[in-house]
């Protein structure tokens, strides 16, 4: 065997050796996973957004700053217009109310906590009338005659609404009833509360557009 058949021969060993190496290493590697893993970066987690509730309920003063589910109480904003026929003649409108302070209630006579606020909110309208305060109940959705009858039957001391069509109560955002809108001299909303409240929350609510006023309950 000449020297040139050697080398070869010795190239030939070597090239198959490597290539067992390599096959042997493939072999060794893990099997990729089939899901994909998003990961964060040290130190952070995951972001996950809010999931809106399907309702919600006041804080222990009763006063809702926030929305709950599709309800706002636009607490800070500027009350939306509002304009609808009155119970007995005339018309209900915010805009003629422009620099007093307004209490705001939608309300149905179904609504069993809509029987229990009545009387108080007639104590209030009565007792606050010298600070020019107005309340309005604003009836949504019912027929003229059995919102006489509950009216009367609850001797209420303020003026009561018709908004038949449901029309205001949406562009108030008032999807559950009863719901309450304090409005102060500047046509500001300044509280909001879910119906089924007493006299100490409507105290406190009412003491955010009275201002220099003490309201008790």
């Amino acid at each position: 065997m000449g020297p040139r058949t050697i080398v070869l021969a010795g190239l030939g060993a070597g090239i198959g050796t490597a290539l067992v190496v390599i096959l042997g290493a493939v072999l060794l590697l893990p099997e990729p996973s089939d899901s994909s893993v998003a990961s964060a970066s040290p130190g952070t987690s995951p972001s996950v957004a809010p999931t809106a509730s399907a309702g919600g309920s006041a804080g222990p003063s009763g006063t809702v700053g926030a929305s709950i589910g599709t309800t706002s109480f636009h607490v800070g904003e500027a009350a939306p217009a509002l304009a609808v026929p009155q119970l007995g003649g005339g018309q209900i409108s915010l805009a003629s109310l422009a620099g007093k302070p307004v209490w705001v209630n939608f309300m149905q006579t179904t609504c069993p906590p809509c029987v229990d606020e009545f009387p108080i909110m007639s104590g209030f309208a009565a007792r606050y009338a010298d600070t020019n305060l107005v309340v309005v109940a604003i009836d949504v959705r019912e027929d003229e005659g059995a919102v006489a009858a509950f009216v009367q039957s609850l001797n209420a001391r303020f003026p009561v609404g018709l908004d038949t069509d449901g029309n205001a109560a949406q562009a108030w955002d008032a999807v559950a009833l009863p719901v309450h809108f304090w409005i102060d001299r500047g046509g500001i909303i300044r509280a909001g509360a879910l119906g089924g409240i007493g006299p100490d929350i409507m105290a406190q609510n009412l003491q955010t557009i009275l201002p220099g006023v003490t309201v008790t309950p």
